[in-house]
């Protein structure tokens, strides 16, 4: 189908001094903007009805199959204001790509990434008055979806499906500072299995994760540190973050693709490594192994990667009867200078190297 969305502006904008009063202290996911965008797809039609239009609630029978089936998929990335007033995406070209993998793997349709970005696009343009201006960490979070939304009761893939794209602003993710945080190392809890769900972006992993996430917070830590499911040794992520760590000898170390999921920070991080003097190496880590090392010094940093923080540096890792400091028990000089490295090509006051930022306003 074309790129091209049916345009009908919200009659119902949220008045400028509303609006301004939001973007003072928005927090994370509590407001959303004026607009949406959706499209539909039928089998046998294809993808069709691509239009941008007011916020709204969306009308689904008891029967759609997502309520029952958790046919679902979604996506996040951030749109970002610059100094002289331009807003900017950071790689929504990985972010379209992932969605399409994460499409495979749940039986829905692949929509079309050019399709993609030009409704996350006409959603920003529509929207730009809800970038938070520069300065600071505030940016626009664009939350991409798609969830099975034809009416049956059957396991099956379903014959319909809807996209559909809504934005909320978000302020600094530490307004005061990364001051690190704890992990608690679930023994019983898993995330992903080989041949799982692990590299795809749906909500079921994220349900799955909550029970882990309130265990991590019982022990006295704000995230959970999943270790593989066969094995209970190798650790793949955090709940909802990716791992790396940094070496005496200059190893950025990362858990291997396969039951993880492909950060597009992960990436962008592994990419910068060697402006920082650092090489990066993905395969598997241990957890004994990085107990030792951390013992013995020779693993220095640890820190997580995801959209929302972009690096959260972790200063030390629990579990029953176990408790590991990371470095000196505050956040490592590394992981913080790839956190203002990365920041900058963001916010534009660094220079982008690799082509990451699209101008759409």
């Amino acid at each position: 189908m074309s790129t091209a969305f049916q345009i009908t502006p919200s009659n119902e904008i949220l008045p400028a001094p509303d609006r301004e009063k939001a973007l003072e202290n928005p927090g994370f996911g509590r407001y959303f903007t004026d607009h949406m965008v959706t499209a539909e797809w039928t089998e046998g039609t294809g993808w069709h009805s691509a239009q941008l239009r007011g916020l709204a609630p969306l009308q689904m029978h008891p029967a759609t199959a997502v309520f029952h089936y958790a046919q679902e998929i979604f996506e996040g990335l951030k749109a970002y204001r610059h100094s002289d007033g331009s807003v900017w995406l950071f790689r929504p070209e990985a972010n379209a790509a992932r969605f399409a993998r994460s499409a495979k793997r749940l039986a829905l349709p692949v929509l079309d990434e050019k399709l993609f970005l030009a409704g996350v696009e006409e959603l920003v343009r529509a929207d730009k008055d809800w970038v938070p201006a520069h300065g600071g960490e505030g940016s626009l979070y664009i939350r991409p979806f798609m969830f099975a939304s034809e009416a049956f009761l059957g396991v099956r893939a379903a014959a319909q499906a809807t996209f559909c794209i809504i934005a909320s602003p978000a302020g600094a993710y530490f307004p005061d500072g990364p001051t690190g945080i704890s992990l608690w190392v679930s023994r019983s809890l898993s995330r992903a299995a080989e041949g799982g769900t692990g590299a795809a972006k749906c909500g079921g992993n994220y349900a799955t994760g909550l029970a882990a996430q309130e265990e991590a917070r019982a022990n006295g830590c704000e995230q959970v540190l999943y270790l593989d499911a066969a094995e209970h040794e190798w650790i793949e992520e955090s709940g909802t973050m990716n791992i790396c760590l940094v070496t005496s000898d200059g190893e950025l170390l990362t858990p291997g693709l396969g039951t993880i999921l492909e950060g597009v920070t992960r990436d962008s991080i592994l990419a910068l490594a060697a402006e920082h003097g650092l090489r990066p190496v993905e395969r598997r880590i241990g957890l004994s192994e990085v107990q030792q090392r951390c013992e013995d010094g020779t693993i220095t940093e640890i820190f997580a990667t995801g959209t929302a923080a972009v690096i959260t540096p972790i200063i030390s890792i629990k579990s029953a009867g176990t408790d590991i400091t990371v470095g000196s028990g505050r956040p490592g000089k590394l992981a913080l200078e790839l956190r203002e490295h990365l920041l900058g090509i963001q916010y534009g006051t660094r220079p982008d190297s690799h082509g990451w930022m699209r101008r759409v306003a």
